[in-house]
């Protein structure tokens, strides 16, 4: 343990003489505190510290990734290149202690550099109001919006059965209408995926004049005196003129109403005008829950409107951005919350120090880095590339379907659970978030091992690299 240490050690001290290195660590010094005082967002309190937060947050994950991978590959690839690794394996140190050292070298860095601009990020979001003279309202929007962790709950999806979607398959066929939505040739499996797709989207509309109910089960708040949210953003058939909305809302337990008797409950009435294509919010007090954990969402579209609104759905219950409606309940504090987001950061690093020190153990410096850096990027936009796969040619794709994008999968989805998404819109990084996102980890661990296999039966003095 004392040869890795030392090791660890002399890789920090050299990590810090690299002109690289200090690049990223000045312009991380430079752009925060800019960043502090430019940021305008919408123009409120809270939406200048939400762009903050999110693009503090996100550019100093990046430039400490872009530091990882560079000192990583640059302190082991130049050792073996410059024959420094000679005068260290000769003297009582195992080649995997010497590049376990690297490796943890590189996170002591990282993380020394994570808990101060870390620091800085959470210093800003906490004092920020105070700075910038925010008055009782915006503080109290504060407190229910950003300084919470809020547990999301969704609808529950409304699916195309089979069978739904084969007669719909069936009476396009029949009505021979199909050449104007589709070109000569187009699959069989395209057709019914666009139209599962509209179905999909026809479940979700609602007409003007016309009402959509959802409803919850087994909502457990943790403070039955305080607030829930109902989060939404409105799709339209036709943009209308101001590109804003009318809707009414009835929040609470309808149940006793359909069979004409009176709710236990108070039932909350909400009238409301929204700009379309922007989540929007609105706060009703917690006894709107029954006691065993009920609550209904109603939504009227009025006819003024004279548009369909279509609440999208994406099918995903881990990311908030992927659905249209969603209640919201506070389930943890800010603090905490900021901290979980850190080492979610931190995680991300791990993973990436893992991969440099792997490529560097048997790849020149230029091509270790540009190993690791397609690595990178792929993990950082993996839903952008696993969708942009069903855009391929039919043929094609299927290949694709069974072989990258089964790895894609399998890497860490860094852009699935990113930590500013959730902390900027008060959202819980809850139990099951963290585990997916340490299983980085477990992936920073496989790409270790497999750097001391190869590290272990390199013949370092015939490397020319």
């Amino acid at each position: 343990m004392h040869s890795v240490l030392a090791v660890a050690i002399n890789t920090v001290k050299q990590a810090l003489r690299m002109k690289v290195a200090l690049v990223f660590i000045v312009l991380l010094l430079v752009i925060l505190p800019v960043m502090a005082f430019s940021a305008s967002g919408d123009g409120t309190v809270k939406g200048r510290l939400q762009t903050f937060v999110s693009y503090g947050l996100s550019l100093t994950s990046f430039l400490l990734s872009l530091l990882t991978i560079f000192t990583a590959v640059h302190t082991t690839t130049g050792d073996i290149k410059q024959r420094l690794v000679y005068t260290v394996l000769t003297k009582p140190i195992r080649r995997y202690q010497y590049l376990l050292g690297k490796c943890l070298g590189i996170l002591f860095l990282d993380l020394a550099l994570l808990v101060v601009f870390g620091v800085g990020i959470y210093g800003v979001a906490v004092y920020g109001p105070d700075l910038m003279g925010a008055d009782a309202m915006a503080r109290a929007e504060l407190n229910d919006q950003f300084y919470t962790a809020r547990a999301s709950l969704f609808p529950k999806t409304l699916d195309v059965a089979p069978d739904e979607l084969e007669a719909e398959y069936q009476k396009l066929k029949k009505n021979q209408t199909m050449d104007q939505y589709f070109a000569e040739g187009t699959s069989v499996a395209r057709i019914k995926d666009w139209l599962y797709k509209r179905m999909r989207l026809e479940k979700n509309a609602v007409a003007p004049g016309s009402e959509k109910i959802w409803e919850f089960r087994n909502v457990k708040v943790a403070d039955p005196n305080g607030m829930v949210f109902v989060r939404f953003k409105f799709e339209v058939a036709t943009t209308p003129e101001d590109d804003q909305l009318y809707s009414f809302w009835t929040v609470g337990d309808i149940r006793p109403y359909r069979e004409g008797k009176q709710s236990d409950t108070p039932i909350y009435p909400i009238e409301r005008k929204d700009p379309i294509r922007m989540y929007r919010e609105f706060a009703i007090p917690a006894d709107a829950i029954a006691a065993d954990g009920y609550v209904a969402i109603a939504f009227v579209n009025p006819p003024i409107n004279n548009t369909v609104v279509m609440f999208m759905e994406q099918g995903s219950d881990q990311n908030l951005e992927s659905q249209s409606l969603a209640l919201l309940f506070k389930a943890g504090t800010f603090h905490e919350n900021f901290l979980r987001g850190i080492c979610v950061v931190f995680f991300r690093l791990v993973f990436l120090a893992a991969l440099a020190s792997m490529a560097s153990t048997f790849l020149s410096f230029p091509v270790a880095v540009l190993l690791s850096m397609v690595v990178f990027f792929t993990v950082s936009i993996s839903g952008f590339v696993l969708e942009s796969f069903s855009y391929v040619e039919a043929t094609a794709g299927q290949i694709y379907k069974h072989t990258l994008a089964l790895v894609i999968k399998g890497l860490p989805q860094f852009d699935k659970y990113n930590p500013s998404a959730y902390l900027i819109d008060g959202k819980l990084i809850d139990a099951e978030m963290f585990v997916w996102a340490s299983w980085t980890i477990v992936w920073a661990a496989l790409l270790m091992g497999m750097a001391l296999l190869i590290f272990s039966t390199k013949e370092l003095a015939r490397d020319t690299s």
